[in-house]
């Protein structure tokens, strides 16, 4: 297993790295992350998309989904699985996301593992022999080494994932619970927490991820928004 993991995953990743690297990213190595991430999200947008039209059919579900959370608000159980079958006669379905969150999770992992072990690498054993190989790797960003920690990178993401959620329990405040408030704020600090313990790279991935998400949101919003389902 460790050897499929090395050959068919994390020397690949190394080896487009270095080749954005030295290519178009000019020597940059927060640049060539930020194009992964881009190109990664690009490559994976025929999912961003079915996941968008499912987030799409369930805000036109909205009102009907309202009243069913209204109707059994003391039976939790009931609840979930009317809405379940709602959700299942509209073909509502959040299997891309799953596919996207797990996609997006494996590269996390395995950019820690490169920069774990400080982008060290043996130019014949890994790097390809289309890739040029980097005299030196700078780790340098905008006056952040990507290999150390960073609160302001890891607070970024938190506000920036707080907005998010704060956005989406907005729009049904009369439903928002204590629980959905504690949701809100603590799962926002729970993921600064864990940034923090890893490298200020985790953080530039997430970042660019979360505000491709955004773009195609908010592509979707003006182009492709759904009526409110009143029936």
């Amino acid at each position: 297993m460790t050897h499929y993991w090395h050959d068919f995953l994390y020397t690949p990743l190394l080896n487009f790295l270095m080749f954005l690297y030295s290519g178009p990213a000019f020597g940059n190595l927060g640049v060539a992350v930020i194009e992964l991430t881009v190109l990664l999200r690009a490559l994976l947008l025929p999912l961003s998309i079915i996941d968008e039209s499912n987030r799409s059919r369930y805000e036109h579900l909205n009102l009907r989904i309202d009243s069913l959370e209204r109707d059994f608000k003391t039976d939790h159980v009931m609840r979930k699985e009317k809405i379940r079958e709602l959700l299942k006669e509209h073909k509502v379905s959040y299997w891309s996301k799953f596919v996207l969150l797990g996609v997006q999770a494996l590269v996390l992992v395995l950019l820690y593992q490169v920069f774990i072990a400080g982008i060290r690498f043996t130019h014949s054993e890994v790097l390809y022999s289309w890739v040029n190989a980097p005299a030196i790797v700078r780790t340098d960003f905008l006056g952040f080494n990507l290999a150390e920690r960073s609160l302001l990178w890891a607070g970024a993401v938190g506000v920036l994932l707080f907005l998010q959620i704060y956005a989406v329990q907005k729009k049904r405040e009369h439903l928002v619970t204590r629980s959905d408030v504690m949701y809100m704020f603590l799962f926002p600090i729970f993921t600064v927490i864990l940034l923090l313990l890893l490298p200020m790279v985790k953080s530039l991935f997430v970042l660019t991820s979360m505000i491709f998400s955004m773009l195609i949101f908010m592509f979707r919003q003006v182009f492709f928004s759904p009526a409110r389902d009143k029936s």
